[in-house]
């Protein structure tokens, strides 16, 4: 999409703190954190959110390199959280799929929402 941050970060028009890439997907940095590890992982390729025809295969590997984000963040052996928002009445304000991946602290309990 042309519009979209997170299409124009993944292809690197626009400059980031890239934490991990491959040829699927790119984790880096959250510019307005929620913890003092506060790292998104999306696909390169663009879906808005949960609800679009996601491919089982692509939601797997994303899931599964979360935990590789987290030890590149330092956070594998400590606790972190996984937060996805799925539409507009769920806060997501980037309409490009993302995982939060959070850490670095105690988190607080919560319904676990971030921006």
């Amino acid at each position: 999409m042309d519009d979209c941050l997170f299409c124009k970060i993944a292809a690197g028009d626009i400059p980031a703190s890239i934490v991990y890439q491959d040829d699927v997907m790119i984790a880096f940095e959250d510019i307005n954190p929620k913890a003092p590890v506060h790292t998104l992982l999306i696909p390169r390729q663009h879906y808005h959110n949960l609800s679009d025809e996601i491919p089982a295969e692509l939601l797997g590997e994303l899931f599964a390199k979360v935990h590789t984000v987290a030890a590149l963040k330092g956070i594998e052996e400590s606790v972190y959280r996984i937060i996805v928002n799925s539409g507009v009445d769920a806060r997501q304000l980037v309409q490009h799929l993302h995982i939060h991946v959070l850490g670095g602290m105690t988190l607080p309990i919560s319904a676990g929402t971030v921006d």
